[in-house]
């Protein structure tokens, strides 16, 4: 489904940075939208895949309590170093952390009552192999659940559109898919889930903030785009620039897309 994405480098700093982001309204908002479709109960085996700084790892443990167990992977030493320091409440379940990808699963066949992945399919080429991998480690009747973004429903205001575009064409490098939620119900029913529910999870930020998530996302894309589609670091710093002197007048708007699919 298209060729590999060059992607992210999270090396200490961008971990740190995605942190950040991970904890500003925006994405509180999402992880309670998440953490509603999944509903844990306690006693359950969750795998949280592609876990980040581990913010939605501690808040399933949290609910699963002693009983459970929560599984976390992700690629990056540097986000599950953040993740390891995570506070939990007392009470949570125990949370093993570990390096895995969507494609190599470091768990038995029917290992999990629940796999969360948020925000990482869209980053995975064979997405047939990921859900199968995903179902693999699923118990029967468990379920999926997954939030992924659409990037055609990005609406960024620019004094510059042209810029714009330029910038947005570059930072879809670092994706192996840009369009994945409007793929996913044929692909999870393909994969031999049966999809329960489907929602839109809008973010919107009016007036400019660093600590949003589109505030946030600014420094990682400004960082990324410079070499690629013809974008250099001096466009790349205007077009910061220029969208941090909007001050009130700064508008963004994206959708993600929540599925809830049934082994």
């Amino acid at each position: 489904m298209g060729d590999a994405p060059d992607p992210l480098r999270f090396d200490a700093a961008a971990a740190r940075r995605i942190d950040e982001i991970y904890a500003t309204d925006d994405v509180v908002a999402q992880r309670r939208a998440v953490i509603a479709a999944l509903a844990p109960v306690p006693g359950e085996r969750v795998l949280d895949l592609g876990c980040g700084p581990g913010y939605l790892a501690a808040e399933i443990a949290a609910l699963v309590g002693p009983g459970g167990r929560v599984h976390g992977i992700d690629t990056s030493d540097s986000m599950l170093a953040i993740a390891a320091a995570r506070a939990r409440p007392p009470g949570a379940a125990p949370v093993e952390l570990g390096t895995g990808d969507a494609l190599a699963v470091p768990l038995p066949d029917g290992a999990v009552d629940a796999v969360v992945c948020t925000q990482v399919y869209e980053y995975v080429d064979d997405m047939p192999a990921a859900l199968a991998e995903a179902r693999r480690v699923l118990a029967p009747g468990g379920r999926l659940v997954v939030l992924d973004t659409d990037w055609d429903s990005i609406v960024w205001r620019s004094r510059d559109d042209a810029r714009m575009a330029r910038v947005l064409a570059a930072w879809d490098e670092h994706l192996a898919h840009r369009d994945l939620p409007r793929l996913l119900p044929q692909l999870l029913r393909e994969a031999g889930f049966a999809l329960a529910d489907a929602r839109v999870v809008p973010i919107l930020n009016v007036g400019h903030r660093r600590a949003t998530y589109s505030g946030g996302m600014m420094e990682l894309i400004a960082g990324f785009v410079p070499g690629r589609r013809g974008v250099d670091a001096a466009e790349a710093a205007a077009w910061s620039a220029d969208l941090v002197s909007m001050g009130d007048d700064y508008f963004f708007s994206l959708c993600r897309y929540l599925f809830t699919a049934v082994r």
